[in-house]
């Protein structure tokens, strides 16, 4: 009999692709998601449990019903705007949905988690790359409601001996090479689909959010990560926590560091296709350059990125054709 394991937000953009690794590697994946921004549509490696992780009752009837051995959690309102504009939502979600969850579990007997935590945790740092031991200082409630459920998850194990793998990522990108899933998200606010709508015309230009950072260029710096690449990081430090191995803090990145303007230069490259900018003010909370020393995951995880920056935009590119052609939206199930 499969292994089961609950993936809160599988329906999303990164849930699905690692419900899709799950699958691969053995395991049953049960998507809990509240299709608040993922889509039924994604859900097409293991059953779906419509719910919130705020919702107790539904959880434990899940659990009661499933019997996970793991849970990889991604389930989060993870937009740092919006965590500006409305920190309590973000902190209600985010902190309070996850003590839900870990309540469940302890109840449950299910003493292993895959967390889904982030880069932002580290804030403005200095250094060209950044790794574990970096100080963290968040500098948006995103990255702050992240680092609590950290703090949380560490206390857990030292209490209850409920271990995790705590996944910083870096940046998302790309998609199922053969277009299965890819990143949708209503409204769209991460930067490489954006630059795709305007390298097809549906958008008129890409606003640059600030060229005066102290970057080669001005322009902010990030370390893409392929989606699968990050989804076979769960499959890792999932199979790292069955071996009965502690818990641990993991950067997931590639230690490459891409500037808005060279996202631009290269989705122009391999689309053959103008990308208009103009320049806008910088957001608040957003760093001038996030960029991981990813070497731990390599020790304990044994686990090392693939795919680079053009195959990144080329899987995006195909992903995005796809889901932009005439009917592609509508003809797609939300």
């Amino acid at each position: 009999m499969m292994m089961r394991v609950l993936v809160t937000g599988g329906a999303g953009y990164i849930g699905s692709h690692c419900c899709k690794a799950l699958a691969s590697a053995g395991f049953e994946p049960v998507v809990y998601d509240n299709l608040s921004t993922g889509h039924r549509h994604f859900c097409k490696w293991g059953p779906l449990v419509p719910g919130d992780i705020r919702d107790a009752d539904t959880l434990s009837r899940t659990f009661e019903a499933m019997r996970p051995v793991a849970v990889i959690h991604l389930a989060a309102q993870s937009i740092v705007t919006r965590s500006n504009e409305d920190p309590q939502e973000t902190f209600d979600v985010n902190v309070a949905g996850t003590l839900n969850l870990l309540d469940v579990m302890k109840r449950y007997g299910t003493d292993r988690i895959v967390f889904s935590s982030t880069c932002a945790i580290y804030g403005n740092v200095e250094s060209q790359t950044i790794d574990e031991a970096c100080r963290n200082n968040p500098i948006n409630p995103y990255g702050s409601s992240k680092a609590m459920v950290e703090a949380i998850l560490e206390s857990y194990e030292a209490a209850y001996g409920l271990r995790s793998v705590r996944l910083r990522y870096f940046n998302a990108a790309g998609a199922d090479e053969k277009a299965a899933v890819g990143e949708w998200h209503e409204p769209e606010t991460h930067l490489i689909p954006i630059v795709l709508d305007v390298a097809m015309g549906l958008r008129p230009a890409l606003q640059i959010n600030g060229n005066d950072y102290d970057t080669a260029d001005g322009t902010a710096i990030r370390d893409y990560i392929h989606v699968e690449d990050l989804a076979s990081a769960h499959v890792s430090a999932l199979t790292y926590l069955l071996e009965g191995a502690p818990g641990a803090t993991v950067n997931v990145g590639t230690g490459a560091g891409h500037s808005v303007s060279e996202i631009v230069q290269v989705v122009s490259r391999l689309t053959r296709r103008p990308v208009p900018t103009l320049h806008g003010p910088r957001r608040p909370g957003d760093p001038p350059r996030l960029v991981a020393n990813a070497r731990r995951a390599g020790q304990l995880l044994h686990w090392q990125p693939r795919k680079d920056i053009d195959a990144m935009i080329r899987d995006a590119w195909r992903w995005h054709q796809d889901l932009r052609k005439a009917d592609g939206v509508q003809s797609l199930t939300a």
